[in-house]
This record gives C-alpha cells, structure tokens and sequence, in this order.
C-alpha cells in the first residue's frame, strides 16, 4: 500500500527542488567565478608578493631585489610563505564569502 502525499504537499516540494536547483546553479557560478579570479599579497612593505588564484594555484612571485640577501635567505622564505598563505587565505575567503551569498541564507547540511 502506497501512502499519497496531499497535493498541496506535492507542489511545495516540487518548489523547494526547483529553489534548490537554482541555488546549486548560483553556486556554480559563484565557485567558477573565484576559482578564475586572482588574489595577491604583499608582505614586508612590498617586498615579497605573491598572487594566486581562486583554485590555490600559485601563478607568481615578485621579490624586490634588496630583499634578496644571500645572508639571510631564512628571511626571504619566510616573506614568501606569509605572502602566499596571505593570498590563498583571501582566496578561501572570497569562496566563502560567495558560496553564502549563493546560498542566500538557506541551510544546506554538508555546505558552509
């Protein structure tokens, strides 16, 4: 025996799939729109930066030459890494900040 759902039941689920759909195709949109973005950071008063995009690929790093010491190249690892974290961490946070926006307040259990 099948249980039959009332009708008014059957139409509000149909617009909540078609609700969902729309929200999966902005999304989509959005994601796309990060992952071809690009996102730079400049650490040491310009002396390192880096830029990435919105995928985490590093696409270049720019040294100013007097941070270039064959002294101290400890230091210049360490201006590299803090420009490249700082410019994926703008990256996740521009996905982020677009993922919510697409989602428009609606509560999706497995997505932030």
């Amino acid at each position: 025996m099948k249980a039959r759902l009332p009708e008014e039941y059957r139409g509000g689920q149909a617009a909540m799939m078609k609700q969902l759909q729309k929200v999966q195709e902005e999304m989509a949109k959005a994601q796309q729109t990060v992952e071809e973005g690009v996102f730079s950071a400049s650490v040491g008063g310009g002396a390192v930066c880096a830029e990435v995009n919105g995928k985490h690929e590093l696409l270049s790093v720019k040294l100013q030459p007097e941070v270039v010491d064959p002294e101290d190249v400890d230091m210049l690892e360490d201006l590299i890494l803090a420009a490249v974290n700082e410019a994926i961490g703008k990256a996740e946070e521009a996905m982020s900040q677009s993922i919510a926006q697409a989602k428009g307040g609606l509560h999706l259990p497995g997505l932030s």
